[in-house]
């Protein structure tokens, strides 16, 4: 090898170990800057865990206070005033506890050895100083973890006479955030792993600044700094990360330390990838150096060749530029009619949906025109019988239908522009008796016998008064054409008050439903092809306005034969019992 070529090489070296050290630095700038963003999401990840767990905790603590001072535990059954609560709160136990610290009565039995726990226990002590204690252990009971919260009891004097202790269920807490990202655990004073939502680490111990399982051996483990943050690797489990970037914050709220692992792999990723632009940007500029060097000196030896290679050079690039100049008008060309297309399916949809909102009109205002024709009828009746008050009720009547379908065209507007009403409180009973008032001709024309059995007083509810009316006068309204033509039409209604959520039930004794899964399909109907009543419509846009107000509606066979509709509604939760 010559000593030209011997440079070369050298200085190919050189420039290939400085594009190295170049991407490594980039590299480690770029790692510490994906884990800033890596901490600060991670942070947030981890106070909205802490927080969910703190705010799910607080919960009980107002229980526990509220029970605490319940009369119903200086009655003669305390036991069932406990029993009540906690199956109403889904807790593992919920004990009175006397002066001297003995288990007075209990929503569950404890045996003696949670009488034990509870006399050494720091929460309890805390009550009986009048405070709110709170603590974390092995349910004596049912042998699963729990939090426990005692809230003292005052005699009228003032004196604590003893304490209400409520244990918590933390398996069914984590239930509900069980697997999600990031890993996050939580320890208590004794460095030990209570509280976590990867159940593989649970009762882990912490020894210096690492975890190991309470039996076993100890797993793989590592940790370093890397800037101002600590980086884990481990080998904990398949749903643990490798590589984790371990954030903490203290709870002393609830006495215990919250802890996250962040997955480092997306931080390493996007450093890799700026490493490698960065390299490959290098060894292109090395490229184009050697290249520019190498052509000076075939230029110093061809200079006349060079001359024609350059003006051929330049003609071809000519034509380049041209065929780039066409291919950009096409792909202009291409853009305005993808512009032009989108506005057409948009201009499409938008018919489409006016379309939808006529046949939604025309359904819904047929049955208050039809009784308005008919309180009209019977008011001329009237007139001509001398009859002027009733006369005048009629017209009354009229009247508060015409509002009443001004007030549906309103709503059906402001569906159009995706506009809603707020929900407010509703009388569920007297929306139903002015259903039923709407459809009493109807039924009557058609010998139905309406079995309504309105409860003590009202029921409250959440939702829109008209458009629950209208949901449940087209439910009538279809009951009544199903038990056209049988000697004998029953339709019951209800009006379950007693369950969590509030239901409205009819009920008919026609033919029931072909195929149930279809019948809130816009444009299914099993009426006759070509009736005015028949298109389809009613039931889809009744389960949009039920679903518009946060209930849900429902329809299947009864067992006794029988079409049956439920209409499920959201309480009203306006007042809470002291």
């Amino acid at each position: 090898m010559t000593a030209t070529g011997i440079r070369r090489v050298g200085l190919m070296l050189a420039v290939l170990a400085a594009v190295a050290a170049i991407a490594a630095g980039v590299w480690r700038y770029g790692f510490v800057q994906a884990l800033d963003g890596l901490a600060r999401r991670g942070e947030a990840d981890l106070t909205l865990a802490a927080d969910r767990l703190t705010g799910q905790l607080q919960r009980y603590r107002d229980l526990a206070v509220l029970i605490a001072v319940h009369p119903g535990l200086d009655g003669a059954d305390p036991d069932a005033v406990l029993l009540h609560a906690a199956d109403r709160t889904s807790v593992l136990n919920i004990m009175l506890v006397g002066a001297q610290g003995q288990i007075i009565a209990a929503a569950h039995a404890a045996p003696a050895r949670a009488n034990a726990a509870l006399e050494q226990s720091e929460y309890l002590a805390r009550a009986f100083d009048g405070a709110l204690g709170s603590g974390h252990g092995i349910d004596p009971g049912q042998g699963i973890r729990a939090f426990y919260i005692a809230a003292p009891r005052f005699a009228a004097s003032g004196r604590v006479i003893g304490a209400l202790v409520v244990a918590v269920n933390l398996e069914a807490l984590e239930g509900e955030w069980r697997g999600d990202r990031p890993a996050v655990f939580f320890t208590d004073d004794d460095g030990r792993v209570f509280i976590s939502n990867r159940s593989e680490i649970l009762f882990w111990q912490r020894e210096g600044d690492r975890l190991r399982p309470p039996q076993g051996p100890i797993p793989p483990f590592e940790h370093w700094q890397t800037g101002a943050h600590e980086i884990w690797r481990l080998d904990w489990g398949p749903y643990l990360p490798r590589s984790g970037l371990h954030l903490a914050q203290d709870l002393p709220k609830i006495s215990m330390r919250a802890e996250a692992l962040i997955d480092v792999a997306p931080a390493r990723r996007l450093a890799g990838l700026q490493a490698a632009v960065v390299a490959l940007v290098g060894l292109a500029v090395a490229a184009m150096l050697f290249w520019a060097l190498e052509r000076r000196r075939v230029l110093a030896m061809a200079n006349a060749t060079l001359e024609s290679r350059v003006a051929e050079r330049t003609t071809e690039l000519s034509g380049a530029i041209a065929a780039l100049r066409r291919e950009v008008a096409e792909r202009q060309e291409a853009e305005a009619s993808l512009k032009q297309a989108q506005a057409d399916l948009v201009q499409a949809g938008k018919l489409s949906a006016l379309g939808q909102m006529s046949a939604g009109i025309s359904h819904e205002l047929n049955q208050p025109l039809m009784a308005i024709s008919q309180f009209a009828e019977n008011g001329a009746l009237l007139i001509e019988r001398g009859k002027s008050e009733a006369a005048a009720g009629n017209l009354a009547r009229i009247a508060e239908l015409a509002g009443r379908m001004g007030r549906i065209i309103r709503n059906l507007r402001a569906f159009a522009r995706q506009e809603n009403e707020p929900v407010r409180r509703i009388d569920v009973v007297a929306v139903v008796e002015t259903a039923l008032e709407m459809t009493e001709a109807r039924m009557a024309k058609d010998g139905i016998d309406v079995d309504w059995q309105a409860p003590s007083g009202p029921v409250w509810a959440m939702g829109g008064e008209v458009r629950l009316g209208q949901v449940l006068v087209n439910l009538m309204s279809n009951a009544a054409d199903a038990m056209a033509g049988r000697e004998e039409c029953r339709l019951l209604v209800r009006v379950d008050a007693a369950a969590e959520r509030p239901v409205i039930l009819i009920r008919d004794n026609g033919p029931g439903i072909s195929a149930p899964e279809k019948i809130f399909d816009p444009f299914y109907s099993t009426k006759e092809v070509g009736a005015s009543e028949g298109m389809g419509l009613g039931l889809s846009i009744s389960y949009g306005l039920v679903q518009s107000f946060g209930g849900a509606i429902r329809g299947h066979n009864a067992p006794e034969g029988g079409a049956e509709f439920s209409v499920e509604l959201e309480p009203w939760q306006g007042e809470v019992a002291a």
